[in-house]
């Protein structure tokens, strides 16, 4: 859609199938999307920088990242000057272990895809959202982003993490080989939020406890089980908080590192995050746990002297963005 004076309008799209807000105000960047229906989409497009950019925001049905002619001719028809890369299939560790070919393949795929119909296509300036599961498996310190491919992944999602490491590494050759193109890579600690996904087999650890504690409440039950020990250690970010650090790094885009950790720089154990939960929700019965089930990585906690070096830190606290997703929970997931 364009102005009067030929500059196109900046538009986002709305949260709701098919709904588009267009804005009388000229955008600073074409921005192309990926994943805009996903935990990280809705909340970058809640920011309201993103009045500031003509977003384009395809949904599967418009863009299937899997099939490469697709991309190629929806890229060179919408000619962003952006990308930003957050689409993928993402679950938690019973997913993971369940379906580990679908997590290799539709990730590499869809990274490789839009990758490379972004270089085809000349576009050069792109955000690849990568994982902390890119990480080596078990190790005490803060992982620092040189750690990449420095030893044995997590077993319980090894498919999703090859498929995050092989796509942030095609982004770094890309940058390294091509002048003038650069493609970046975010690394966000775990994520926790609005539009998240609430369940005990396809969330991550905080959606799955606020569930099963709310749930627990409703039910009157008096024990709630923890996979493994509780001692199992986990950093998560407010994914709000992300989505700040993912609108500061368009704006700040020649100075973003080429490879950069963004998470809290400190972390709590899982038996930690049951408890803040059940401050939250109320749950006041006994945990027990079951040391048959698997718990992946003994502790995963990103270093974040880059971001912080950058100048970009973390605002929210623990029990603030509990409460804040508690309450989209609330109001959007449980319904029983």
């Amino acid at each position: 859609m364009k102005s009067p004076n030929g500059k196109f309008y900046a538009w986002r799209m709305g949260l709701k199938a098919g709904c588009e807000v267009a804005i009388m105000k000229d955008y600073k960047l074409k921005i192309l999307l990926t994943g805009s229906t996903g935990m990280v989409g809705k909340n970058f497009l809640e920011h309201p920088k993103c009045l500031e950019y003509c977003i384009i925001a395809p949904s599967r049905q418009e863009l299937n990242l899997l099939d490469y002619g697709s991309v190629e001719k929806y890229i060179r028809h919408h000619k962003p000057d952006f990308i930003i890369h957050a689409a993928g299939l993402v679950g938690g560790i019973q997913a993971n272990i369940e379906r580990p070919v679908d997590f290799l393949i539709d990730n590499l795929d869809m990274g490789r895809n839009l990758i490379g119909a972004s270089l085809q296509a000349g576009i050069k300036q792109v955000i690849n959202i990568g994982s902390s599961c890119m990480y080596p498996r078990n190790r005490e310190e803060a992982l620092t982003e040189d750690m990449v491919l420095c030893g044995q992944l997590e077993p319980t999602n090894e498919g999703y993490a090859l498929a995050k490491v092989t796509i942030t590494r095609l982004c770094q050759y890309i940058t390294a080989q091509y002048p003038g193109f650069f493609y970046k890579t975010l690394i966000p600690s775990n994520l926790y939020g609005r539009w998240d996904k609430f369940g005990q087999t396809n969330s991550h650890l905080v959606p799955a406890i606020i569930d099963k504690l709310h749930r627990a409440v409703v039910n009157k039950q008096t024990e709630v089980v923890i996979w493994g020990d509780g001692a199992a250690r986990r950093e998560f970010l407010y994914v709000g908080d992300f989505a700040d650090c993912l609108h500061r790094a368009i704006a700040k885009f020649d100075t973003l590192p080429m490879l950069m950790n963004v998470g809290l720089g400190y972390d709590y154990s899982v038996y930690d995050y049951y408890r803040a939960v059940a401050n939250v929700v109320g749950y006041t019965g006994e945990f027990v746990y079951d040391l048959t089930k698997p718990v992946g990585m003994a502790r995963k906690l990103v270093n974040i002297s880059k971001a912080e070096s950058w100048g970009w830190h973390s605002r929210s606290k623990m029990e603030e963005g509990l409460r804040k997703t508690y309450a989209y929970y609330l109001k959007h997931v449980f319904n029983d």
